[in-house]
């Protein structure tokens, strides 16, 4: 690949040429609809012919379109696929002036997962590099999936040698008794985000094979109590709605050669009566202790519909609003 640039005061023309006619139509998408988004998201008109595309825009716009296209063409050129979700992770990660991205992102028998945003980025490397990781933000910010995707990375590595996923199963209390069915059948609906994001790493048999092996496990937070988890990957997940003790009990559950993460939105608590969250007494207590990251994302890491973003944002700015001290 190679490229020019003319540039003026308030405009700038690039071209790219591609070397590898192969990888340029699932470069540009079907009916051109990745360069569609690219012009949408970075404001800017392209124009292809042949091997070559010129990039019309401001000199910001235009450069971050450059960057994008140029991270998307070697992301193909390492043998990875392009989603429309990929797409906007290069633009995102373009504007801030980072490489995008997680180098060869995280391994599972289905996919290969990247980070999209420079938070994830941040949060795959600890997830790496620490025994306890915390991750804190909101819906559709990757805590959960991210999460699963290294579980199940390390499992199929042989690195760990169980999934251990849990979240309280119903707010705070785990009442399950009123609910009809079995314990699987009362359990399941709350533990569904779990099971979608396994999914989309294995294949249906083999989820079904390892939860009866019990290689993975998906069990509520009151299943915890009394164990000694070692050699495993352990997740807490929605862990806003645990209470100080709940939570106290889960972390002292890491055993010898395992990896734990904790990942909760603090802006959802749903705890009654106005009880302090376990993940907020955590984040208090536990900020100072060696091994221990708190990774924060925002609505800058979303990478759901475009409409989660603008909805999580108007409501940070409504809880910002109302704060007595406006932070």
């Amino acid at each position: 690949m190679s490229d020019t640039a003319a540039s003026g005061r308030s405009a700038d023309m690039r071209r790219m040429t591609f070397d590898d006619n192969a990888l340029l139509a699932v470069l540009y998408g079907n009916h051109d609809r990745h360069l569609v988004r690219i012009e949408q998201l970075a404001n800017v008109q392209l124009s292809a012919r042949g091997n070559q595309l010129a990039i019309a825009g401001s000199a910001d716009d235009a450069a971050v379109a450059h960057k994008a296209l140029g991270g998307l063409y070697e992301r193909l050129k390492r043998g990875l696929s392009i989603e429309m979700a990929d797409v906007d992770a290069a633009v995102r990660f373009a504007r801030t002036g980072i490489d995008g991205g997680d180098g060869e992102g995280i391994r599972t028998r289905r996919r290969t997962v990247q980070a999209r945003s420079p938070g994830q980025r941040d949060y795959v490397a600890a997830l790496r590099e620490r025994d306890m990781v915390f991750a804190l933000g909101p819906a559709g910010s990757g805590k959960t999936y991210l999460a699963v995707a290294m579980g199940v990375s390390l499992l199929l590595a042989g690195k760990v040698e169980r999934i251990v996923l849990s979240r309280p199963a119903v707010e705070a209390g785990e009442r399950l008794g009123f609910l009809p069915g079995d314990m699987k059948e009362k359990i399941d609906p709350y533990l569904r985000p779990l099971y979608d994001a396994l999914h989309d790493m294995l294949p249906a048999e083999q989820i079904a094979n390892r939860l009866e092996s019990g290689e993975i496990e998906i069990a509520p937070l009151a299943f915890m109590r009394g164990r000694t988890l070692a050699h495993c990957y352990v997740i807490l997940d929605e862990a806003q709605n645990t209470t100080p003790m709940q939570m106290r009990m889960f972390v002292t559950r890491l055993g010898e050669g395992s990896r734990m993460v904790v990942t909760g939105d603090p802006s959802q608590v749903d705890l009654p009566g106005g009880q302090r969250s376990g993940l907020a007494d955590a984040i208090d207590t536990l900020k100072g202790v060696e091994g221990v990251r708190f990774v924060r994302l925002g609505a800058q890491d979303v990478v759901r519909h475009d409409l989660v973003t603008r909805i999580v944002e108007a409501y940070d700015a409504r809880d910002k609003k109302n704060r007595p001290d406006g932070r």
